[in-house]
């Protein structure tokens, strides 16, 4: 990461790790255009898919004013973690129950023992952030061709779902009420802030009105911090 920002220049690295030093390596990570830099380079010398997720993550809460690392952590777990096959679908990852629908997850949460009723609150919360950030463009179709949820029906249950787990016992025994609430009250612009990064750098050849129609929407009530 330092090659990356010093651009092999011997004096500007040096700065760079002594800044570091003295305020941790979040300043690094939080260098603006290190994301581009990051996604610019050849294929050997590409990053840890952790790290280049985080850095994107990071950079878009930062363009929408959100500057807490927690949510960058969680974001860029949530990521990674639902990436993987068909994990967004299930509660835990070795799960045997999947839920395709959230309206089936709802109706399950008030129906099953405290843990799992837990697991069923946090993935309530996680599958609606993940659906929502990563393919807003799937949802807008769907509402407006089929009419389905739009993303303020996911944003609501997403919320509820973060609040109901925040609310629960298990998540302050674990210290996980604090990260659940920061989540629930700003799920509104961790969703704009994923779909930022989805339209940018992981779906940017679709050029749709229904995306145009969204962006503009979503720029006017989030603006992007100059």
């Amino acid at each position: 990461m330092l090659d990356v920002l010093s651009g092999g220049n011997d004096h500007r690295r040096a700065a760079l790790e002594a800044r570091a030093a003295r305020e941790g390596p979040d300043v690094l990570l939080d260098s603006p255009g290190l994301d581009r830099a990051l996604r610019d380079l050849p294929g050997v010398r590409q990053p840890s898919a952790e790290l280049f997720v985080y850095v994107l993550v990071r950079r878009c809460l930062l363009d929408l004013g959100l500057a807490d690392v927690r949510l960058a952590d969680y974001l860029g777990a949530l990521v990674l973690e639902f990436g993987d096959r068909d994990r967004a679908y299930r509660p835990t990852r070795h799960d045997d129950a999947t839920y395709r629908y959230l309206v089936d997850l709802v109706a399950d949460i008030e129906h099953v023992p405290a843990r799992r009723g837990f697991l069923l609150r946090v993935h309530l919360g996680n599958f609606s952030l993940w659906l929502a950030g990563m393919f807003p463009d799937w949802i807008v179709h769907r509402s407006h061709r089929k009419g389905g949820p739009t993303l303020a029906y996911y944003e609501a249950l997403g919320a509820r779902g973060y609040r109901l787990a925040a609310d629960h016992h298990l998540a302050r025994e674990l210290a996980l009420d604090d990260i659940f609430t920061a989540v629930a009250e700003t799920f509104p612009r961790l969703r704009v802030a994923l779909n930022r990064m989805a339209d940018t750098s992981l779906f940017p050849d679709a050029h749709t009105p229904d995306r145009l129609l969204r962006q503009v929407a979503d720029t006017f009530r989030y603006p992007t911090d100059a």
